[in-house]
């Protein structure tokens, strides 16, 4: 590791500050010099950090653990795995203390192939064929290993299709690609997703909430599904909603799940409206590949009720670590949770040295947070903008009002434990001096 150990502080600090430096100097390195609140005055800027005025609960900060990044993991030995687990989700030392993970219900491009948990060659309405098998290979074993190292961590399902007999006008090269939901199978799909969550959970994986469909406008990818606003509203309504009650599940149902672009905001505008979809809803989920941050908080003023969450971004191989870092820091970690977001997560956790595994036509340049190479782990740059937030901003902590200052980008809390934490990138070109000052 390029960080350098950590010296003892030589007197008792009222701040700690961790650093990371876009030119790699510093990475996620604790200052050996702690900051402490005075009476002297500067015309340096100040970031004035506000507790009395609180915002949203955040439930944490993490990754899409893919079934590419289980596989990359699965062929560490395990005591390699065992360390770099402990490293990724555990928060004392270094540690980072992921929170929160989303997972793929079925494969996403990110697996080596696209596979759902009912591939028969007929119609399979009563879902006699439903099988976890093909998550058993990899991606639930590290989940086992990663819960027993964190058994409160947050889990979110999203699948990137449904079964291909339950769809219509999907490729004809590749089903898996494309194509909707034929309506004669609403129900089945439901009792697909009721079957999926109480499977986990009986494996001892809680799943806390789910995604109906990944990138619902996209057609392309593989695999993919398209669903509209209006469809996902009678799905919800007549369905998956009805069905988890019936079932007694507590699995939350979050809407959407891709760009908070006007086709985006115009579909989660049609389901958090639909009166029969709406209260089984909890919120809705946003990716940031088109449209504005921002618009999270157009929709948290529409639906005040409602809850944002920001599931996925990708970081575009080979990566450019320091201007990565910035926009990732400032684009996600700060503006998502600035604009009422409940937690950020990264695109994959983990990936080989080219980019995979992937599907045939899946992505083929997504930087894993880390990088995997037998035993070898290289640090990217998801892994410290993650790091800065989980470890310290953990869930149940409340964002609090800050002011923002000229290119001090930030974001602030305080955690259930009693702490405050300031979250700050300099989106400059130059070294900044700022102060800090509190109520």
């Amino acid at each position: 590791s390029a960080t350098p150990p950590t010296p003892a502080p030589t007197t008792p600090a009222q701040v700690a500050v961790w650093l990371t430096m876009p030119d790699r100097s510093a990475l996620f390195y604790n200052q050996p010099t702690g900051l402490n609140f005075g009476t002297a005055t500067n015309s340096d800027a100040t970031i004035a950090v506000d507790t009395t005025q609180t915002y949203q609960t955040m439930d944490g900060f993490g990754y899409s653990l893919t079934g590419g990044s289980a596989y990359v993991l699965s062929q560490m030995t395990a005591a390699n795995r065992a360390a770099l687990l402990k490293e990724l989700f555990a928060t004392d030392g270094s540690n980072i203390g992921v929170s929160y993970l989303r997972v793929s219900i079925g494969a996403s491009d990110l697996n080596a192939s696209p596979y759902t948990y009912d591939d028969t060659s007929t119609p399979d309405p009563t879902l006699t064929n439903f099988s976890l098998a093909p998550d058993q290979a990899y991606i639930i074993p590290v989940l086992k290993e990663i819960v027993a190292i964190n058994p409160s961590l947050k889990i979110l399902g999203s699948p990137w299709t449904a079964p291909v007999w339950m769809k219509q006008n999907a490729s004809t090269s590749n089903p898996f690609v494309g194509g909707s939901l034929r309506p004669e199978y609403y129900d089945a799909y439901a009792q697909y997703f009721v079957k999926y969550i109480q499977g986990m959970q009986a494996l001892g994986i809680p799943i806390d909430a789910v995604t109906l469909q990944n990138e619902p406008l996209n057609p392309n990818n593989n695999p993919s599904m398209v669903m509209t606003g209006a469809e996902q509203a009678a799905f919800i309504k007549n369905n998956v909603g009805p069905a988890f009650k019936a079932a007694g599940l507590t699995t939350k149902i979050i809407a959407y799940d891709h760009n908070p672009d006007q086709p985006g905001l115009d579909f989660v505008n049609t389901v958090l409206s639909d009166a029969g979809a709406s209260p089984y809803i909890d919120g809705s989920a946003f990716h940031l590949y088109g449209g504005s941050i921002n618009a999270l908080s157009q929709i948290h003023d529409a639906y005040p009720t409602k809850n944002v969450y920001f599931t996925e971004q990708w970081t575009q191989a080979p990566g450019n670590f320091g201007a990565d870092l910035t926009y990732h820091a400032n684009n996600l970690v700060i503006a998502a949770p600035r604009n009422w977001s409940r937690n950020v997560l990264e695109w994959n956790l983990a990936s080989d040295a080219t980019y995979g595994p992937h599907t045939p036509g899946g992505c083929t340049e997504c930087l894993g947070a880390i990088t995997i190479s037998g035993n070898t782990v290289t640090r990217n740059s998801a892994y410290y903008t993650i790091g800065h937030a989980a470890k310290f901003v953990r869930p149940g902590s409340v964002r609090v009002a800050t002011n923002t200052p000229d290119g001090l980008s930030n974001v602030a809390y305080k955690t259930p434990a009693g702490k405050r934490v300031l979250l700050v990138v300099n989106t400059g070109s130059t070294l900044k001096n700022f102060n800090i000052q509190y109520k």
